[in-house]
C-alpha cells in the first residue's frame, strides 16, 4: 500500500505536527490548529492521535534479540556538559567466536530534537544486524535523559545549550573511533535535528570521519563545506520543502569543495518519512530504499 492511500490525515496536519515537534508552536497551538482539519469522520482528537508516535509498531528488532548484544555506557566529554550516555550495540557475532572482539566499523546514530527514544535505539539494532557496532548518544544526558515521552522529550530539548549538545556528540563520535573493538573508521547518520549534526560533525571533524548520511537534516555553514572529507549521502522527502531548497546550495558547495556525495529526494516523502514509529509520517517504498542506500554507503565508505 502507498503512503498515499495509508495517510488519513491531511498533509497540512503533518507539517503542523512537524512544527510542533520542532518546537515552532506550542501544544496548545498544534491541538487547536488540528481542528482547523477535522472533517466528517475526522476530528481533531483522531488526527492529533494518528501523528503521535507508536514505537512498538516501529520495532523492527526487539531489545532482547539474539543476534545483538546492547548495553547502555557513559561516554566523557570535557568541551559539552562533561559525560553524555548512549546506548551501544554490537551484532553478537562479532564477540562469540574467539577470545578477542572482532574489530568492527562504527556508526553514530543522532536521533530528533526528542532524545534517545525508543526509534532511534531501534534504528541502532539494525545497524548491528548489518554488521557495524553502532552507539546511539542521547543529547538529553544532562537534563536527565529521554524522558520517555516525545513532548516532554522536545520540552527538555528547547532547553539545551545546543553547542554543548554538539561537542557531547563530537565526543562520542571520537570515543567510538577509538574504542578497540573498532577499525578506527566511523560513520554517523541522524535524523531532523541528528540528520544536522551529521553535516556538522562532518565539517567539524575532517579525516576523522569516513562518511555521513544525514536524513532531513539541515546542512553545516557553507563556508565549513571544504572542511569535509567524509563521503556524504543526503536524503530529503520532496514534500520537506524547507530542506529541499537548501539543498542546491549545499550541493553547490560540495561540488566545489571536491566532496565525495550524493543526494536523494524521495517522491511524495514528508519530513520524518523514514520514522516507522510515526505512520501518519512514514513512507515505507521510500524509507526501504533510502536504507537500502544508506547501508551501501557505509559499506564503501567505512567498512572498506
Amino acid at each position: 500500500m502507498s503512503s498515499k492511500e495509508r495517510r488519513t490525515v491531511p498533509a497540512e496536519a503533518i507539517e503542523l505536527y512537524n512544527d510542533f515537534v520542532h518546537g515552532e508552536i506550542s501544544r496548545r497551538d498544534f491541538l487547536d490548529g488540528a481542528k482547523k482539519f477535522a472533517v466528517a469522520g475526522l476530528t481533531a482528537s483522531t488526527i492529533v492521535q494518528a501523528l503521535m508516535p507508536d514505537y512498538a509498531l516501529g520495532q523492527q528488532v526487539p531489545r532482547d534479540d539474539e543476534r545483538i548484544t546492547a548495553s547502555y555506557v557513559t561516554v566523557p566529554s570535557p568541551e559539552g556538559h562533561g559525560f553524555i550516555k548512549g546506548y551501544l550495540v554490537r551484532p553478537f557475532s562479532a564477540d562469540s567466536r574467539s577470545a578477542e572482539p572482532a574489530k568492527l566499523p562504527g556508526i553514530v546514530v543522532v536521533h530528533e530534537n526528542r532524545g534517545l527514544n525508543p526509534h532511534t535505539e531501534d534504528v541502532a539494532r539494525r545497524f548491528a544486524l548489518a554488521n557495524f557496532m553502532a552507539f546511539a548518544p542521547d543529547g538529553l544526558t544532562s537534563v536527565g535523559g529521554y524522558p520517555g515521552d516525545d513532548y516532554k522529550g522536545g520540552q527538555l530539548f528547547s532547553q539545551l545549550d545546543r553547542d554543548k549538545v554538539f561537542e557531547d556528540i563530537v565526543a562520542s563520535a571520537l570515543w567510538l573511533k577509538n574504542r578497540p573493538d573498532c577499525t578506527g573508521k566511523i560513520g554517523i547518520t541522524g535524523f531532523c535535528f541528528g540528520g544536522g549534526v551529521s553535516n556538522q560533525t562532518a565539517a567539524r571533524l575532517g579525516d576523522d570521519l569516513a562518511a555521513a548520511v544525514p536524513f532531513y537534516g539541515g546542512p553545516p555553514s557553507l563556508e565549513d563545506v571544504p572542511k569535509i572529507s567524509a563521503a556524504i549521502l543526503v536524503q530529503h522527502g520532496a514534500l520537506d520543502t524547507r530542506q529541499v531548497e537548501r539543498w542546491p546550495a549545499y550541493k553547490e558547495a560540495l561540488t566545489a569543495a571536491n566532496v565525495t556525495y550524493e543526494g536523494h529526494i524521495y517522491p511524495d516523502a514528508v519530513h520524518g518519512f523514514f520514522n516507522d514509529a510515526t505512520p501518519e509520517r512514514y513512507n515505507e517504498a521510500a524509507a526501504t530504499e533510502a536504507w537500502t542506500r544508506t547501508i551501501a554507503w557505509f559499506n564503501q565508505y567505512v567498512r572498506n
